[in-house]
């Protein structure tokens, strides 16, 4: 599920939710009592529980390949899977569950059950376990497949054309994607899925046979096998994948990414649990101001309308199940449950032609505390009517999308024509979207295209092909100019690339280049993130522009980004850590042993003898080494071995920039730790110096006085001024504040750093001590460039509080950051700042002296 605090109601239905489990309602023991009876609270990354995830995970994820998905061989797609080892210990089973090692035998039992039913690998999870993609249709031969995939096509890329193709109308299959079990610890609607596709397998009456005859059922089975063996709501690098989609940092995400640009759905399921009574999408305000919402809106609460009278209809009651009646955010609630954001599947996949995009939360609480609490028998009753809810909702679409089926197509390649011809938006209201009660101003939310995105060459290579690389992935249009070119008052060089706004998925395009907006005003408190704009964040120059036409221009449309490493032919070669992959190849020069040298500029110094490396590296990390001239004062590197006590996002990003990480915690250290296998401490989650023993904090603050401390947020402060490093008061701003924000770097750590960071629970520091230096600082004015910051109820804590004041400070043997500069893994722009401020740290006392260049 969603974890969010709830407002009151639109009008009616969320009033049942205050009541507690000593009311009336709650007759019989164990009653779903669990299963978020009040007000729920937004989802932290597990601030207080460092990460630990295991190293071979992070290679996974970051090694995975693409699944193509694109094949036009004739349904079904037969593959006999091998089995899984039992695993008694997989969490599914005290449920009453499917285990992860019964879902291969499954599937290839259901497809012997007939011709309906295909299993695809789609890929596999961080942890390495299977993704399953079951297709359930109509049998196709080769031929019709292949007309299928055209047809597909066709309403991206020329929707104007496929309006009127009456053979389209008639011919074309549905696609319905069904999301499961993306966090792991919600198991069921994998369970019900299955059921689901084994009636659907064998049915032989006229309306099955009508729905497979003219669409294509995908389902997901369970998108994080990882989190469902362990019955945790992340996958094996500690991700919750249903935050990841602009991102894409964990293969589960690139693989759905995939299935919604290869299946083009125009209807998708995600289910979650639990929030009783059932939660059933459309949302609340703040909508996302860069889908087509008005065709969303229809078809999404249509749906939901369907699925609340199937899930109400099965009987369930409070008294005698503990199961309240289906609710709708949209109607029912007045803020808390928002779409603002593209990071939850339902709201990417409205980018990619999705009409009709729910998240759905089971009602009754099994996972968590309830999971050690509860007997195994009334779990098991739980699970059952879980599943029960689940298969409602998945039966009541599927009769929505039989009858509808020509509509929702219909609206889908409204979304593409739009995109395309540069069409406005339609704000939503009682007269463009009839049939939805209660549209008001405070659900109106459009933008205004920009023409174009240039991003030009020569600055930042390596961010620049990065970003091209991942609009790629996410099917954004990008071309590239053969020679130089003029637009909009400004001369761009060859190789620039430029995004044309006009093309079928211009709000994907706008929602990951876009600043975004700052919605402060708008809402009390946001669900999750409010600004992520990769625009700012990936270190890349995005350029916004509002007029002229990139058709003029000699624009070659690309399928990959240029490569752009490099290597001087001569002399000692010079490395800028100005990205992740930069930053990687330096750690891999030193864990060759290659004698690494560091300028004053942050910039690191190879020797020539090392070019052979250096070739290798530019071309897998696709980064330049240049000529070193006049390098001055430098000093020798050695390998940078880090103990970090951090959040998975940074523990992930850590690995990225190929540090040797080993987690560490409270526990960890008071259970002996020796620091003498590490050069450094991480710190922001999970490690409180005032937990500690007596052995183990004399330990920690001897080798922090000896080497140094990188802090992040309020905990990483503590730290540093608990063990005496340096004299600052952290101030914490608003705890549910977050975005991009403007920043002024003016110290060696972020000397040339981009001039935007990211918060998540800003802080900023004050009562600056003697030898303590401001690394950055808060802009002034209103810092907050997207995203929702308020200020408290007392006035304290919000932007105009924060601005000026410094977010990043450093002493001898520490530096503090204010910011979240490895947030999710996501700010790509800012993980160089820690990358320089681990090796700074890390290098303080080793009693290495400056050498001439």
């Amino acid at each position: 599920m969603r974890t969010t605090r709830t407002t009151p109601a639109r009008p009616v239905l969320f009033a049942a939710l205050a009541l507690t489990t000593t009311g009336s309602l709650w007759l019989t023991p164990h009653t779903a009592t669990g299963a978020e009876p009040g007000p729920v609270t937004r989802d932290r990354d597990s601030v207080s529980a460092p990460a630990r995830s295991p190293l071979h995970a992070a290679r996974q994820a970051l090694t995975a390949p693409t699944p193509d998905l694109t094949a036009t061989r004739g349904y079904p797609r037969r593959q006999v899977l091998s089995p899984d080892p039992v695993n008694p210990a997989d969490k599914s089973l005290k449920l009453g569950l499917t285990p992860y090692h019964a879902i291969a035998p499954r599937l290839n039992a259901l497809q012997a059950l007939g011709d309906r039913v295909s299993v695809e690998v789609v890929g596999r999870s961080a942890g390495g376990h299977r993704l399953y993609l079951v297709t359930v249709t109509a049998p196709e031969t080769p031929r019709q497949a292949r007309d299928q995939e055209r047809m597909r096509a066709l309403i991206e890329n020329a929707p104007a054309v496929a309006a009127g193709d009456p053979a389209l109308k008639s011919a074309y299959k549905t696609p319905v994607f069904f999301n499961n079990n993306i966090h792991g610890n919600e198991w069921e609607g994998t369970d019900a899925s299955l059921e689901l596709i084994e009636q659907l397998a064998t049915a032989d009456d006229r309306r099955t046979r009508d729905l497979l005859a003219h669409s294509r059922l995908y389902f997901n089975i369970t998108a994080n096998p990882d989190g469902r063996i362990a019955g945790t709501r992340a996958n094996a690098n500690g991700f919750d994948l249903n935050r990841d989609f602009v991102t894409a940092s964990q293969p589960e995400a690139r693989a759905m990414r995939q299935i919604e640009i290869d299946k083009q759905p125009a209807v998708m399921l995600d289910l979650h649990g639990y929030v009783n009574g059932t939660l059933i999408e459309p949302t609340t305000p703040p909508h996302g101001e860069n889908y087509e919402y008005d065709l969303f809106l229809k078809n999404t609460y249509a749906n939901a309308l369907g699925m609340e009278a199937a899930v109400n209809g099965l009987g369930y009651t409070p008294a005698k199940d503990g199961v309240r009646p289906a609710q709708i955010p949209f109607r029912d609630q007045e803020e808390g449950w928002d779409d603002w954001p593209p990071i939850f599947t339902p709201q990417y996949a409205a980018f990619h032609g999705t009409v009709a995009a729910h998240t759905v939360e089971i009602p009754l609480q099994v996972n968590n505390a309830a999971y050690t609490s509860l007997p195994e028998s009334e779990l098991r009753r739980r699970s059952a009517v879980n599943v029960d809810v689940a298969g409602a909702a998945l039966r009541a679409t599927l009769d929505f999308v039989r009858t509808e089926r020509t509509a929702l197509v219909a609206d889908q390649i409204e979304v593409f024509r739009r995109g395309a011809a540069g069409a406005a938006q339609v704000p939503v209201s009682a007269e463009t979207v009839p049939g939805v009660p209660g549209i008001g101003p405070e659900d109106v939310y459009t933008t205004v295209f920009p023409r174009a995105y240039v991003l030009p060459a020569g600055s930042t290579p390596t961010s620049t092909a990065r970003l091209v690389g991942h609009l790629l992935a996410n099917d954004v249009r990008v071309t590239r100019a053969t020679r130089p070119f003029r637009l909009a008052g400004r001369t761009y060089a060859t190789g620039s690339y430029v995004v044309d706004m006009r093309q079928p998925k211009r709000g994907l395009a706008n929602v990951l280049l876009a600043d975004g907006r700052d919605i402060s005003d708008k809402v009390s408190v946001m669900y999750d993130i409010s600004g992520w704009s990769l625009g700012r964040l990936w270190g890349a120059e995005v350029v916004a522009v509002q007029g002229g036409s990139p058709a003029a221009a000699a624009l070659r449309p690309v399928t990959r980004a240029v490569p752009v490493g490099t290597v001087a032919p001569r002399g000692d070669l010079r490395l800028r850590l100005d990205d992740p992959a930069a930053v990687a190849a330096l750690n891999s020069l030193l864990r060759q042993g290659v004698q690494v040298r560091r300028a004053a500029d942050g910039s690191v110094i190879v020797p020539a003898s090392a070019r052979r490396q250096a070739a290798e590296l530019a071309r897998t990390h696709d980064v330049s080494f240049t000529t070193a001239s006049r390098t001055g004062a430098t000093t020798p590197l050695h390998r940078v071995r880090v103990a970090a006590a951090v959040t998975a996002g940074e523990l992930f990003a850590l690995r990225e920039m190929g540090f040797d990480v080993t987690p560490v915690s409270t526990a960890v250290l008071n259970a002996g730790f020796d620091w003498s296998s590490v050069d450094v401490l991480f710190a922001s989650a999970g490690l409180d110096r005032a937990a500690l023993t007596v052995a183990a904090r004399s330990a920690l603050d001897a080798f922090l006085q000896g080497h140094g401390l990188v802090g992040r947020g309020a905990d990483g402060a503590a730290l540093g001024t608990g063990a005496g490093l340096l004299d600052v008061t952290a101030v914490e701003g608003n705890g549910d504040a977050n975005g991009v924000v403007r920043v002024v770097n003016a110290g060696p750590v972020t000397a040339g750093a981009p001039d935007h960071g990211f918060v998540y629970a800003p802080v900023w520091f004050t009562g600056l001590g003697p030898g303590v230096r401001v690394e950055q600082s808060y802009a002034a004015g209103n810092p907050l460039v997207s995203g929702h910051w308020r200020a408290l109820a007392d006035g304290a804590g919000g932007p105009a509080a924060a601005a000026g004041q410094p977010s990043a400070v450093s002493a001898p043997h520490a530096v503090l950051f204010g910011t979240e500069p490895l947030f999710r893994d996501h700010p790509k722009g800012q993980f160089p700042q820690v990358a320089q401020a681990l090796i700074t740290m890390a290098h303080a006392s080793s009693g290495l002296v400056e050498e001439s260049g």
